[in-house]
């Protein structure tokens, strides 16, 4: 058997027998477990399509043939099998592979993803177009269970099912996407592949029409083409969803099985009408602890294989962690108090909560537009809902947040997890505009706190405020940012909201070591803004964690659009920040208090 690197992926796919792709898929995992260990990624989910991927580029010609990726976390595979193993020890590192597909990076990638329940919608535009132009290449998008409960998958299976177009869909059915899958369609999905009728069907038929000498083998591969009609006979009782739509449903097929996942998607092939195929994998699948505890492998950090803990674990609890537990601490004390969450309670720390106050725990799945308007629903019924969703993914929810919230001036508090820079996932998962879109609502109060006591306080004074508010507040650790000492009469007054609190304080240590009256103010709310008087000050410098036009900046901006201060911004540029270190992106974009410090002894 070769090495990885002694291959030619994805044509010598095309060649390799059976046991050589099983053999393929162990020397796979192996080196992702080896390199995830010794960088962080995501792991549970790519260990889980291992041979799914394997089948999916032996069967079709990729890049002529489109396999498109939702979400993109579980697309190392992928990466490995169109020609990027010489460049994995670069995975999510400045300048270096993205951990999700990246157009600019190969000819395999077809689309710029790291959000969920996106792939069908456009994998309906490239086959119009297609269509349009007159080709015939397939189109494959490859969907998760959980990114199905989106509101976006749904509409775009009525599409596709209404207008019969040639797409054949995967949907990748592991029974969890970052926390346990909620809602009705995976009980569907758990009815589709757990069904006792169908299952002892398909066993029969497997374990002894195929022996029959002579003839059995025959009859068991001229039955493949009839299968489906078999079975939704026997599954019509459960009411198979897909077909309803107008999508040919062929499953469940056993997601590590690469002879069943090739024959399925080669039957697909020849259908020529929009086709789900249904495939059962098991996140984690090959390494012990991911498979017991796929949530936390879904992303990692570096860790150590023998037995998957974390390395270098932090002793200060994240910001995630402190939120959860100030919400969870305050729900004890108010019984209005319930919160909701998009399948990610444990990721934003809601797990106490959960337990403690199961009946007031809310997880809608993967819908972020469907939270904000349910939450909306629970405050105009007398509650206090506190809605814990990341910076990125709440933007899918924009409309909802004016419209149903703060157009209605409903005390509902978003706690904008992940808020800011956050490394290395890049471009799709930074929360670099909350501050922007959030100023801009009428009604809405924001945030943000810069430790563990103003988000303390900010989750407290949110409760008693009658109408919306956004609590913003950044990846990593939560300490308790000690005071500035303050100057009277300082050259330079620096302001720094949230996490940018901490950098504003070392400005001003550095510009008073070399002998500049420099003084910090540490902003943990923005609107209403509220400013230090200003007796005097030359220079003001406004620090923020989010793009500059129609952020903090503005705001301080707009204070002084007639006075004779002069206001030196500092953010991130209207553009979208690419994967590195948060360190490394700082310096790049002048970010660092060293590189702030330059620039305003410049101005001077």
């Amino acid at each position: 058997m070769k090495q990885l690197n002694e291959y030619n992926f994805p044509e010598d796919l095309k060649n390799m027998s059976y046991e050589e792709l099983d053999s393929l898929s162990e020397m796979i995992r192996t080196f992702l477990i080896e390199k995830v260990s010794e960088k962080g990624g995501h792991l549970a989910s790519n260990l889980g399509v291992v041979e799914l991927t394997i089948a999916l580029h032996k069967v079709f010609e990729s890049p002529v043939d489109k396999i498109i990726f939702d979400v993109g976390d579980q697309t190392y595979d992928h990466k490995l099998l169109t020609g990027r193993l010489n460049d994995f020890d670069t995975l999510r590192e400045y300048n270096g592979l993205s951990g999700f597909p990246k157009r600019r990076e190969s000819e395999h990638d077809h689309f710029d993803t790291g959000h969920s329940s996106t792939s069908l919608s456009f994998a309906y535009g490239m086959s119009k177009a297609r269509d349009l132009k007159g080709d015939s290449y397939s189109i494959v998008p490859v969907i998760g269970d959980g990114s199905l409960t989106g509101g976006e998958a749904f509409e775009a299976l009525n599409n596709i099912g209404l207008n019969k177009t040639n797409i054949i869909m995967v949907l990748n059915d592991n029974g969890i996407s970052i926390s346990k899958n909620v809602g009705s369609l995976p009980k569907h999905l758990s009815k589709l592949r757990t069904s006792k009728n169908y299952l002892s069907a398909k066993s029969f038929v497997k374990n002894n029409l195929a022996n029959i000498p002579g003839v059995g083998k025959a009859i068991f591969n001229g039955l493949r083409s009839i299968k489906n009609n078999i079975k939704y006979q026997i599954l019509k009782d459960e009411g198979d969803l897909f077909e309803q739509l107008g999508v040919t449903y062929l499953g469940p097929v056993d997601g590590h099985n690469i002879e069943d996942l090739v024959t399925t998607f080669e039957m697909a092939k020849k259908l020529n009408e929009p086709v789900l195929v249904h495939v059962i994998t098991k996140k984690g699948k090959g390494y012990s602890f991911a498979e017991n505890d796929p949530s936390k492998f879904h992303g990692i950090s570096p860790f150590d294989i023998s037995t998957g803990e974390v390395l270098n674990k932090s002793t200060k609890p994240s910001y995630s962690a402190v939120a959860g537990s100030m919400v969870t601490s305050l729900a004890e004390e108010k019984n209005d108090i319930v919160a909701v969450t998009a399948a990610m309670g444990d990721a934003v720390g809601l797990k106490d909560f959960s337990i403690k106050m199961k009946n007031r725990y809310f997880d809608v799945g993967i819908a972020e537009q469907h939270a904000v308007t349910f939450s909306a629903g629970l405050a105009q019924s007398g509650l206090k809902p506190y809605v814990f969703i990341y910076s990125s993914f709440l933007q899918r929810a924009y409309d909802q947040i004016i419209e149903d919230v703060c157009l209605q001036n409903l005390p509902v508090t978003f706690m904008v997890d992940r808020a800011g820079v956050v490394g290395q996932d890049g471009e799709t998962h930074h929360g670099i505009f909350d501050l922007s879109y959030f100023s801009s609502m009428p009604n809405m109060t924001v945030f943000t706190p810069y430790d563990e006591n103003t988000l303390n306080e900010a989750v407290k004074c949110a409760y008693e405020l009658n109408g919306p508010a956004a609590i913003r507040y950044p990846r990593g650790e939560c300490g308790v940012l000690e005071p500035e000492e303050h100057i009277d009469n300082p050259d330079v007054l620096i302001l720094g909201c949230g996490k940018m609190a901490e950098k504003a304080k070392e400005v001003s240590m550095i510009l008073r070591d070399k002998g500049i009256k420099a003084d910090a103010e540490f902003i943990s709310c923005i609107k209403p803004l509220t400013l230090p008087e200003i007796s005097g000050e030359k220079i003001i410098c406004t620090l923020e964690d989010n793009v500059l036009s129609g952020g903090f900046s503005d705001s301080v901006n707009r204070k002084f659009v007639n006075s004779d201060v002069t206001i030196l911004n500092f953010g991130w540029p209207d553009r979208f920040i690419e994967h590195g270190k948060v360190s490394e992106l700082e310096e790049k974009y002048g970010l660092t208090a060293e590189r702030i410090t330059e620039k305003v002894l410049e101005y001077i």
